[in-house]
């Protein structure tokens, strides 16, 4: 397109999944049911780990750092489109869209790298279980962490200085229900060459790098397993290789396939119900896979509420012994 037709505009219209107006109420239940379920289970874990002592390893670490992102995620969309639902409005600003979008970048980076060294955690654990403590020591965790928002946060830079630079036309209606990237670079009406090269140039190194890793990191991991005598010790890493590699495999081929595949298809739908996979399922579907099945978090979960039950119960004790010290007085001068 010609940029000839540019004019500066100030928000843009999130069409979102549906036009009908009767369909919205059942949009907006579901959404927000799965966004509630999606916070309360990931801060569970949270919570778990921080008031467990035997929770504090690499692992859990990496496990309650990924619950964060998924609950940050989340809320970069989901709570825009159930305002814009409620308001019976499909505005968003400008300034609003772009900060969306930066945020949806890093969050979603930080979910593809927190993936892949928690796949590396396993690794070390299963195939060096002598050298477990000695490799994934405090520094090298914090280190991991720091290159993944370092990594995350310079690609969002990338990507929105790169949208900056774009004018755009007086058609300003994003065929999806939140600012997603690929989507406002086809709305430019200048040249969008040297967008495109980005956006899949970065969506190969830096989401086929750590698939890279993480499936390197399993195959060893089904080696080690292999070698394992105990059948039910087989089945029972198997079954947990098996989970963990199938939220890996969902947010994957879904990430990949809305970015890669609209070079050749125009299908707003098809894309916007591809997203809801990665950005909405896969994050409410994590805490169980990866920790309401696992022995640890359940009993750390259990602790947790009993302390919080017997605190609740001395509390109310206390406040009966000072109800009836005050009225002691009132008694006796009866």
């Amino acid at each position: 397109m010609e940029p000839g037709n540019d004019t500066w505009i100030s928000e843009f219209l999130l069409l979102g999944f549906s036009q009908d107006p009767e369909q919205q109420p059942l949009i907006f239940g579901l959404f927000l049911s799965m966004y509630l379920v999606t916070v309360f289970g990931n801060l569970l874990i949270i919570l778990a780990v921080i008031s467990d002592s035997h929770l504090h390893t690499p692992m859990y670490f990496f496990l309650s750092n990924l619950s964060m992102v998924d609950i940050c995620f989340t809320s970069t969309t989901i709570p825009k489109m159930l305002v814009n639902i409620q308001t019976q409005s499909k505005a968003i600003t400008y300034a609003g869209c772009i900060t969306q979008m930066c945020f949806f970048i890093i969050f979603s980076g930080l979910d593809i790298y927190l993936l892949a060294v928690m796949a590396y955690d396993r690794f070390v654990a299963i195939c060096h279980p002598l050298h477990y403590t000695v490799i994934m020591n405090p520094r090298l965790c914090g280190l991991l962490l720091l290159v993944s928002w370092l990594t995350s946060v310079l690609h969002s830079l990338l990507q929105s200085l790169m949208v900056l630079r774009l004018s755009f036309c007086t058609d300003v209606e994003i065929p999806h229900f939140f600012c997603e990237l690929n989507q406002m670079v086809q709305l430019a009406c200048s040249d969008t060459f040297l967008n495109n090269v980005v956006i899949y140039f970065m969506a190969m190194l830096l989401a086929g790098v750590p698939l890279s890793g993480i499936l390197y990191s399993y195959s060893k991991i089904v080696s080690s397993i292999c070698a394992i005598s105990s059948a039910q010790g087989k089945y029972k890493a198997f079954s947990t290789c098996a989970s963990h590699l199938s939220v890996v495999s969902l947010f994957f081929c879904t990430v990949l396939g809305v970015y890669l595949s609209s070079a050749g298809t125009h299908s707003s739908h098809s894309s916007a119900t591809a997203s809801v996979m990665y950005t909405v399922v896969t994050p409410m579907l994590n805490p169980f896979i990866y920790s309401l099945r696992n022995k640890d978090i359940k009993s750390a979960l259990k602790r947790f509420f009993g302390m919080a039950a017997i605190k609740g119960t001395v509390l109310q004790a206390l406040r009966k012994c000072q109800i009836l010290q005050g009225s002691k007085p009132q008694g006796q001068a009866l």
